[in-house]
C-alpha cells in the first residue's frame, strides 16, 4: 500500500468519525447526563465563577474554550437554552468534544502504523475505532473521558515518533510526547495510566538488552536505522531523557493547567484541592446498585454487562417536538424512544477480548514450547516484529485496566475507555494476519469478523445517536436485562 492511498484512507476514516459526530448534534436541546455539571462548569470558568470539582480542570477548560469561540461563529445559535448559565445551544458546549473525539481513531490507526509499518493493521485499527458506540457517544456530548483518551494516546504516538527520530528532532518529540501526557493526567488521574504504559515498555526493552546482551545503535548509526521499528529502539533513548521529558515536564505541565483554576476557585491551593479531590472520591461509597443503578465493577466492562443509558425519553410520534425534559410518558403510551445509551459496538468489544487471549497465548507460547520439548529456556537474540507488537498491546491494556481492581469507589463503563482502545489494536491485528494470510479460509475470517462489526454498528446506531426507534425496535436492540 502506497503512503498516498494510507494518507487517504485515514482521512476517509477522519471524515467518517467527524460526520458521525456532527450528525443532529444539537438534537436534544437540554444537557445530557454529566453534561449537568461540565458544560455548566465550562460556564462557570467563562464567568469566574467559583465552583469544586472532583476532577482536574483540564477536560472542563476545553469545554469551556467551545464554548467561548462559539461566541464567535455565525451559526449553531438555533434552539438555545439557560441551562449552562447563559443563553446557549447545544451546539456551543457540544463541537468541541466532536471535532477532538474525530482525532481518536486517527491516533489510535498512527500508533499501530509506528509499532508496525503496516498501513492495513493501521487502517484496520482507525476503521475499528471509528465504529464503537461508547466513543461515539462520549465524543457528542460535553463530556471529559474523551480528553484523556485523546491526549494520552497522542503521548504514547509521539513517543514512538520520537524513537523513530534521532538528536534533536527526538527530543523535540519527547517534549511533546511530556506536554500531551501532562494534558492527559490532569483531564482525570487515569490518564497517568498511558505514561506508565509507556514507561513499562521501555523497561522492558532495557530489561531485554541486559538479558540477551544485544548492543544497541548508535546516534551515528541512526541516519541508516531510519525503517527499523521504533520498539526496536527503546534503548536509544536513556533514563535522563525519561526524567526530564516523561518525569518533570508531565509534573510541571499537570500544575501550570491548575493556576487559572486555582485563580478562580481560591478557597483551597494546589495541595489542598487534591486532598479535597481524593475525599471526594473516598466518599463515593462501593461499587453496588444501591449507590448507582448503572455501577459496573470493572470486570463487567470488557463483555459489555452493564452499559449506561445517558439519556431516555418516549414520545407519542416522531412529529412531536423532541421531549428535553421530565420524566417519559408512563409505560405502554410512548410509541416513539429516543435513547443514548453509552455501549460500545459489542461484537468489537467481545472480538476484541479474544484477540487479546489470543496474543496473551502468542507470548506464553513463546516459553512453554522449548520448555515442552526439554530445551533450556533461551531468550532470542531480537523478539519478532509481532512479539513487541503483543507485548506493547497487552502491557498497555493491562496497565489501563488493573489498577481498577482496586478501586472500591462506584466505577462505571466508561472508565474502560482508557483500555479499550488497545483492544481495538489487538482486534485490528489478528484482522490483519488473517487478511494477509496465505490460507483462504483465514482471509474468510477476516472478512467476516469486519463485515460483522461494522454491520453491528449500523445496527446499533439508532442508541448511539439517539434516533427516534420504536419500542420493538428498542427492546431488539436490549439483548441482555442488564443493558436497560
Amino acid at each position: 500500500m502506497t503512503k498516498n492511498l494510507y494518507r487517504n484512507g485515514l482521512l476517509t476514516i477522519f471524515f467518517l468519525s467527524l460526520s458521525l459526530r456532527f450528525w443532529g448534534l444539537g438534537r436534544f436541546n437540554t444537557l445530557v447526563f454529566d453534561e449537568i455539571y461540565y458544560a455548566k462548569y465550562g460556564q462557570d470558568y467563562l464567568n469566574h465563577l467559583p465552583f469544586f470539582d472532583g476532577h482536574p480542570p483540564f477536560g472542563k477548560y476545553m469545554i469551556a474554550l467551545g464554548m467561548w469561540l462559539s461566541s464567535y461563529i455565525p451559526f449553531w445559535h438555533e434552539g438555545v437554552n439557560g441551562l449552562t448559565g447563559a443563553m446557549r445551544s447545544p451546539w456551543s458546549y457540544r463541537w468541541m468534544d466532536a471535532l477532538s473525539g474525530s482525532f481518536i481513531p486517527i491516533f489510535t490507526a498512527n500508533i499501530a502504523y509506528q509499532i508496525s509499518k503496516r498501513p492495513g493493521f493501521a487502517l484496520l485499527a482507525g476503521l475499528f475505532t471509528a465504529l464503537d458506540g461508547l466513543f461515539l457517544v462520549e465524543s457528542r456530548y460535553a463530556l471529559i473521558n474523551i480528553y484523556i483518551v485523546i491526549f494520552g494516546l497522542l503521548g504514547q504516538w509521539l513517543f514512538l515518533l520520537a524513537l523513530s527520530n534521532y538528536r534533536e528532532k527526538r527530543n523535540l518529540y519527547l517534549i511533546l510526547a511530556g506536554v500531551a501526557f501532562g494534558c492527559s493526567i490532569a483531564t482525570k488521574w487515569n490518564g497517568l495510566f498511558y505514561l506508565v504504559g509507556i514507561y513499562l515498555i521501555w523497561i522492558v526493552g532495557w530489561f531485554w538488552q541486559l538479558i540477551v546482551g544485544k548492543n544497541h545503535f548508535t546516534d551515528e548509526q541512526e541516519t541508516n536505522t531510519q525503517n527499523i521499528l521504533p520498539l526496536y529502539k527503546l534503548t536509544q533513548v536513556n533514563i535522563g531523557q525519561i526524567i526530564l521529558f516523561l518525569g518533570i515536564i508531565p509534573s510541571v505541565i499537570y500544575s501550570l493547567i491548575w493556576i487559572p483554576h486555582l485563580q478562580i476557585n481560591t478557597k483551597y491551593n494546589f495541595i489542598q484541592v487534591h486532598q479535597e479531590i481524593l475525599a471526594f472520591h473516598e466518599r463515593l461509597g462501593g461499587n453496588t446498585a444501591q449507590v448507582h443503578p448503572y455501577c459496573a465493577a470493572w470486570y463487567k466492562w470488557p463483555l459489555l454487562t452493564r452499559p449506561m443509558a445517558y439519556y431516555y425519553q418516549t414520545a407519542q410520534s416522531v412529529n412531536d417536538p423532541l421531549p428535553v425534559w421530565g420524566p417519559p410518558l408512563p409505560a405502554g403510551a410512548g410509541k416513539v424512544i429516543y435513547d443514548v445509551h453509552a455501549m460500545g459496538n459489542p461484537f468489537l468489544w467481545w472480538f476484541s477480548v479474544a484477540a487479546l487471549l489470543f496474543l496473551l497465548g502468542m507470548l506464553i507460547a513463546k516459553v512453554s514450547i522449548p520448555l515442552s520439548e526439554q530445551q533450556p529456556l533461551t531468550l532470542p537474540k531480537q523478539l519478532s516484529v509481532d512479539s513487541w507488537i503483543a507485548l506493547y498491546i497487552l502491557l498497555n491494556y493491562a496497565v489501563n485496566l488493573l489498577p481498577w481492581t482496586r478501586v472500591s469507589r462506584c466505577a462505571f463503563i466508561y472508565h474502560y475507555m482508557t483500555a479499550v482502545v488497545f483492544a481495538f489494536l489487538a482486534i485490528a491485528w489478528f484482522v490483519d494476519q488473517c487478511l494477509r494470510s496465505y490460507h483462504l479460509p483465514l482471509r474468510i475470517a477476516g472478512v467476516t469478523i469486519s463485515f460483522i462489526i461494522i454491520a453491528a454498528f449500523i445496527f446499533w446506531l439508532p442508541v448511539y445517536l439517539g434516533l427516534p426507534i420504536s419500542p420493538e425496535g428498542y427492546n431488539m436492540r436490549m439483548w441482555f436485562r442488564s443493558w436497560v
